[in-house]
């Protein structure tokens, strides 16, 4: 998995349980893609103490999610209803009836907004 994709998943699941300020720097720089200069120049601050921000809130996220297992979860159900999906997609519909069909396809929409999430 890609190492920005991770780590902006533990911040939408862990995020809330950093200090203020590491959730805003490390919001601007996985989800805003802003540098440490263009950071620190945001918030005043030195481009030290933005990375030294994300080198801790970063280190706290994983500790929450080796502790809490959260995100490995999540991306484990996310290819669970991917694999559903799949599925649900190989049926062949033409010896269901009309009902069976139109559930399946609401099924399939449904298991898809899942995945797409």
């Amino acid at each position: 998995m890609d190492k920005v994709y991770e780590a902006a998943l533990l911040l939408d699941f862990y995020g809330q349980l950093l200090t203020k300020r590491q959730f805003e720097i490390l919001d601007f720089y996985l989800n805003n893609d802003y540098s440490l200069a263009e950071i620190a120049e945001q918030l005043n601050i030195s481009r030290q103490g933005v990375y030294d921000n994300i080198k801790r809130g970063r280190a706290m996220l994983d500790r929450m999610e080796e502790k809490l297992g959260l995100v490995h979860k999540f991306l484990q159900q996310k290819d669970i209803a991917l694999e559903i999906l799949n599925d649900i997609k190989s049926i062949d519909v033409s010896n269901m009836s009309v009902e069976d069909a139109e559930t399946l396809k609401r099924v399939e929409e449904k298991i898809g907004k899942i995945v797409e999430s």
